[in-house]
């Protein structure tokens, strides 16, 4: 570190020992300058004349008064003011006192705001230079008189541009630091939606094929002994089951993998276009089901079409779990306006356990599904059925926001 750098460092951690060495500096360069006449017989020049004790004890006075310009700088500059103006009426020749003046001036106007700095700055010149012209023993033009209004302004604009300038820098870096802090939270909030949606279609998919695997498995180890033939279909389906299940848990978690990890699986999202697929797996389990579509030849958008699916899904899995072996579920996905509709009805034939999962050990079904539609903009109603059952009701709409704007944008007026 250079010994520059090293007095800076110094200076800033103790401004006080910066303004006293300041204060000191000032005075040499007070008490050099009264050796110099600016009206000799051949211009400026050098003398050895020797100040009085009056201007010796003015300068004393305002680069003492320097020292405290950081915690009082008005006080200040009223101090060196008054010793400013003493001199110019008195001091002949005269002693560079003003210099004091200007150096607080400057720090006023560096340390308030811009009218203060007009006011107080105008104040001061106009004081100082109408005491020099109007008091003093030169005459009104005389250069010395002039010299004090040019320096009182210069000491002004100087402080006002500095405190621009840190203002300025203050505000580049308030900026920055809210940036910053913006670039952190939306990042743990894309976090945190990207862990709720992994954990979201954990759920649906382990729910789901679990359940199946544990009603097959009841099953075949209960006609094991008498139907050998019947568990070994039933083994068949969750075998089934569990590699579908452990298929749609490969494609999910590989969304972590990072770039350079093996590729993940390609295989499309599940849709309403694989309904059939998933229907036919609670028939092998037993679950009775009637289908009704009306939406044949409707795009979906990938998001709406996986929350129509996934609804489905988990709403025939709570029928399976919690609405008994003799159930019997209907399932409706309609095309009404610019929405979709997706209904799951049970008979609620079994007793003791709330559809959405809220017995002993609770569950997370209801909850998945709320956010699937919320996440696609749309409503969703559950409830018991009046006479017993449950009931399931979310309307989707087929397009978002973005492609009805799109399209409105493309259509003439």
């Amino acid at each position: 570190m250079s010994t520059l750098a090293r007095a800076r460092c110094v200076f800033g951690a103790h401004p006080s020992t910066m303004d006293t060495a300041l204060a000191v500096v000032v005075l040499v360069c007070m008490v050099a300058g009264s050796f110099v006449d600016p009206h000799g017989p051949e211009g400026v020049s050098w003398g050895l004349r020797t100040p009085d004790a009056l201007s010796l004890a003015l300068m004393t006075a305002g680069a003492a008064a320097l020292a405290f310009r950081r915690r009082q700088p008005l006080a200040v500059l009223v101090v060196t003011g008054c010793v400013s103006v003493v001199e110019s009426t008195t001091g002949d020749p005269r002693a560079p006192v003003v210099m004091s003046a200007v150096i607080a001036l400057y720090t006023v106007a560096a340390s308030t705001d811009r009218p203060t700095t007009w006011r107080v700055g105008l104040l001061t010149m106009t004081v100082l230079t109408g005491a020099a012209m109007l008091a003093g023993p030169l005459p009104w033009y005389a250069q010395e008189n002039l010299a004090v209004f040019a320096w009182t302004g210069i000491g002004a604009t100087a402080g006002d541009a500095v405190r621009s300038r840190r203002a300025f820098v203050q505000a580049i870096r308030d900026r920055a630091e809210k940036a910053e802090r913006t670039r952190e939270e939306e990042a743990r909030r894309r976090v945190a939606e990207e862990r709720l949606r992994i954990a979201r279609d954990l759920h649906d998919v382990v729910a789901h094929h679990i359940a199946l695997v544990n009603v097959q498995a009841g099953v075949a180890s209960h006609v094991m002994d008498k139907r050998p033939d019947q568990a070994k279909e039933a083994l068949a389906h969750v075998r089934e089951a569990s590699r579908s299940a452990l298929d749609e848990l490969r494609a999910t978690v590989g969304l972590l993998r990072q770039s350079g990890d093996p590729e993940a699986p390609t295989e499309p999202a599940p849709g309403l276009a694989r309904l059939d697929d998933l229907v036919g797996t609670f028939h092998h389990a037993g679950l009775r089901i009637e289908v009704a579509r009306t939406d044949q030849g409707t795009e979906l958008p990938a998001a709406v079409d996986l929350a129509a699916y996934r609804i489905i899904q988990e709403a025939l899995t709570n029928v399976q779990k919690h609405a008994g072996r003799q159930a019997k579920a209907e399932v409706s996905v309609v095309r009404v306006g610019p929405d979709i509709e997706v209904t799951v009805l049970d008979d609620g034939t079994a007793e003791g356990e709330a559809p959405d999962g809220t017995a002993e050990g609770g569950g997370h079904g209801l909850l998945g599904m709320r956010e699937r539609v919320t996440a696609v903009r749309g409503t969703l109603t559950t409830g018991p059925r009046y006479g017993g059952g449950f009931r399931v009701h979310a309307i989707l709409p087929v397009r978002n926001r973005t492609d009805a704007a799109t399209d409105a944008t493309k259509d003439p007026v």
